[in-house]
């Protein structure tokens, strides 16, 4: 009956139901978003005036795929020019002084506002390939046959497992390592919090009282923690299962966005920009990855670090009043080992096998977090088996710790309790 209370009156809050079914389709509007803008392209023409008294470009600089315009003026002076280059209609004017191919002047890009990262960008690229072109030349070194015997080389990452290859991906492991850890942890910090001010709310309307005249303290806590758990597996249910939808009905909604892409022109430049074929390294990366371990561990690793979480945070309510100052000096041991748990999170992504790294995903307090960072590497059956089970012994063991505290402190009103007091009550028998 605690269950179905806690469960029931959370699922049926507008805001449970509103922030459920808004985030996935806020998510899938940036993405449709996203390809609208990458297909679009930009609608502006930049024209840029060049004065080049290096003679670095030969009057001519090729604009590449965007639509830029590019003009050399002539006997001008940067001082002359500045004055004038907005009235003649351009928009950026690039000033390069004479200077010899060892050492390069300042150069100087004039605009009325701050240019931006992308124009920036291509201006010095360009810049570079050119002074870098004069300089093969005047060395008498062939450009083209420079390009030719430039090398760069792309390490291939194959993966030998099961007696099959799979091509790894560095980056998508690094992205799924980093995105699941970090979801781990804010999983553990919302909805320990939640139970937290849940009992806090119990006490402070006396309704705790009523109810452990009815049931054990026990298994108000307990029926407390399973029912908000229930709440946040219901959540993401949810969101898969709408995100799905909504991937599907993504052809009916953009349906102009969707053409577009369809187009063979379209997609060829969209997968000439992107580089030629990330968007297929990237399925490709994914398809390397244990998706079903990952998932079976994402599963074990919330529910069991959420439970253990949810005690102790259920414990630091059924000890403080309205005080929110208390409560927050109460949380701060109990987040802790999460933030600790995040930091070697951060540094297991990049060594998943340092020592850190392996004792971070075997402490049960770090291990939900810490060793979502590591599975996408590869962790040895015994390590994960140990990891599971001292997380399983720990949430035992401090579900029965916080039970002796939650049962004193859930009746307790109109004093401040020490941690001196505390250790009292777990300590105390009967």
């Amino acid at each position: 009956m605690i269950i179905e209370r806690e469960y029931l009156t959370r699922v049926k809050r507008k805001s449970f139901l509103l922030t459920t079914i808004l985030v996935p389709i806020v998510i899938i509007a940036f993405y449709a978003i996203i390809i609208a803008v990458s297909i679009s392209g930009d609608s502006k023409q930049q024209k840029i005036a060049v004065i080049d008294n290096a003679d670095l470009f030969d009057g001519n600089i090729d604009p590449g795929k965007d639509k830029t315009t590019y003009t050399f003026i002539k006997n001008e002076t940067e001082s002359s020019f500045k004055e004038k280059y907005t009235k003649e209609g351009y928009t950026i004017f690039l000033y390069i002084p004479a200077f010899t191919d060892s050492q390069p002047g300042p150069m100087k890009v004039h605009s009325q506002s701050s240019v931006n990262l992308f124009v920036k960008t291509a201006l010095e690229k360009k810049i570079n390939a050119a002074i870098e072109r004069k300089r093969l030349i005047a060395a008498d070194i062939d450009p083209d046959i420079y390009q030719k015997i430039r090398s760069d080389i792309r390490i291939e990452n194959i993966i030998d497992a099961g007696g099959k290859e799979k091509k790894g991906n560095a980056g998508i492991t690094y992205i799924v390592s980093f995105a699941g850890g970090i979801l781990i942890y804010m999983i553990l910090l919302i909805y320990g919090t939640m139970v937290m001010r849940g009992v806090m709310e119990e006490k402070t309307n006396r309704i705790a009282e009523v109810v452990v005249s009815s049931v054990k303290p026990f298994q108000l806590m307990l029926g407390k923690i399973i029912g908000i758990g229930a709440v946040g597996l219901t959540q993401f249910a949810i969101w898969i299962v709408l995100m799905g939808a909504l991937q599907l009905l993504l052809p009916l909604i953009f349906p102009q966005v969707m053409r577009q892409l369809s187009d063979p022109g379209v997609a060829g430049a969209m997968a000439e920009q992107a580089g030629g074929g990330k968007v297929a390294a990237f399925m490709e990366g994914i398809r390397s990855l244990p998706v079903g371990l990952i998932i079976f561990c994402f599963l074990f690793y919330f529910i069991g670090g959420y439970l253990l979480y949810a005690a102790l945070f259920a414990a630091i309510g059924s000890v403080v009043s309205e005080d929110q100052q208390e409560a927050q000096q109460l949380v701060f041991p109990v987040m802790m080992p999460l933030i600790l748990g995040f930091v070697i999170m951060t540094k297991a992504v990049n060594d998943p096998d340092g020592s850190m790294a392996v004792f971070g995903s075997l402490f049960p307090l770090t291990s939900p977090i810490v060793m979502m960072g590591r599975i996408t590497y590869g962790v040895p059956w015994w390590q994960l088996i140990l990891s599971m089970t001292l997380l399983i012994l720990t949430f035992l063991f401090f579900t029965w710790l916080t039970a002796k505290i939650y049962r004193t402190g859930i009746l307790l009103y109109g004093k401040k309790v020490s941690w001196k007091e505390i250790w009292k009550w777990v300590v105390r028998r009967g």
